[in-house]
Order: structure tokens, then sequence, then C-alpha cells
């Protein structure tokens, strides 16, 4: 990882607070449930979106983005390429300050929208091991 993509990701995880996980799975076999369970015990808050809603996590599970209370720093995607577009929309429309698409999931589509917006884009890259391999915590399982 070069140190300008380094510095960037870390300052992402330092600014970050509250993560607003789309497409957060209940099954816990699922990285959409383990990544967000393994960043929840690294301290940062998380807000599973997922339109079945329930709980999760501990949390309440919010069917939309727009149904998500409070500021948001990052919206971790785990859906298809093809939704991101509107979740970029969507993920500039509440305020969050970053997109980050998980490892598989890119959209250019998508990048220049949330880029439009002001927000920072991370693409095709695990959070989770993104947070590892900065030396912030031990990763997930």
């Amino acid at each position: 990882m070069a140190a300008a993509e380094r510095e960037q990701l870390t300052r992402i995880f330092a600014e970050t607070t509250t993560i607003a996980v789309v497409g957060a799975s209940g099954d816990p076999a699922k990285p959409a449930h383990q990544i967000p369970r393994y960043l929840q015990g690294q301290g940062y808050r998380i807000i599973p979106v997922n339109p079945r809603g329930g709980e999760l996590l501990g949390e309440p599970v919010a069917r939309s983005l727009a149904e998500v209370d409070g500021p948001v720093e990052v919206v971790e995607v785990f859906r298809p390429s093809a939704e991101t577009p509107e979740i970029a929309r969507e993920a500039a429309d509440i305020g969050a300050k970053v997109l980050w698409l998980q490892l598989g999931i890119e959209s250019e589509e998508a990048r220049k929208i949330a880029e439009a917006a002001g927000l920072t884009v991370v693409m095709d890259r695990c959070m989770g091991e993104t947070h590892r391999q900065l030396g912030l915590g031990p990763g997930p399982d």
C-alpha cells in the first residue's frame, strides 16, 4: 500500500465514529455480518441498513440510509455493484464523508456521484482487513 493511500485510510478510521452498513446480514457466516461485528468490537458505532429491518448486533436496523438517525461518517456497502450508484446518492444525501465499497464491489458511476458530492471513495477493499493492515486492530476472524 502506497504511503498516500495508507495516510488516507488511516485518517478515515481516525475520523470515524459511526458506520452505516448497507446490506448488513444477520447470518454470522457472511462477511456482511463478520466485518460490522469486528468493527463494532473495535469501538465503532455500527448502524445496520437492510430493508428487512429488525435488530442486528444489538442495534435497530434502518430499512434505508434515509432512515438512519444521526451523523454517519462512513457508508460501508455489501451490495452488488449495480446498486451502488443509488447508494452513493443516498450517502451524499445523509451527509456521509466516505463511501466504502467492500471487496469485490466496484462502480465508476458510484465513484463519480460520491466524489461530485465531496465524499471520499474506497472501492474493492475490505474495511476489516484494511483496519488490520494499518495496524489498528487484530482484524476480523
